[in-house]
């Protein structure tokens, strides 16, 4: 999409700061971040809402979601296991979707937040 802010990210014609990139995906850091950590993995093919993903878009989704793990650990926010087995640490993954869903950008993304308390705010 010609005016599509991510796309623009994705295709590096704005600036951005990178922490994950591939041929399908890229993941950036949020300009207003809700907290110490907070990413915005998007995939690089246009796609405006999760609502326009179809059957066809499942290994898309599953990649995406896999990669979100892998990209919080990258970050410092992943989950540990104390020498008791208790966790600690950890992220949220959110996908906004539509104007009642909060998506301010339409283009699919996801975003993984987290960092050390107290900016959990439920």
């Amino acid at each position: 999409m010609d005016n599509c802010i991510f796309c623009k990210i994705a295709a590096k014609q704005i600036p951005s700061t990178m922490v994950y990139e591939d041929d399908e995906f890229v993941a950036f850091k949020d300009i207003n971040p809700a907290a110490p950590v907070h990413i915005l993995l998007i995939p690089r093919r246009h796609i405006a809402t999760l609502s326009d993903c179809t059957s066809e878009d499942a290994a898309l989704l599953g990649k995406m979601l896999a990669l979100a793990p892998k990209i919080a650990q990258e970050q410092g926010c992943a989950v540990t296991f104390d020498a008791n087995g208790q966790p600690q640490g950890g992220y949220k993954t959110l996908i906004n979707s539509g104007p009642d869903g909060g998506q301010e950008v339409y283009h699919l993304h996801m975003h993984i937040i987290g960092g050390p308390h107290p900016w959990r705010r439920g």
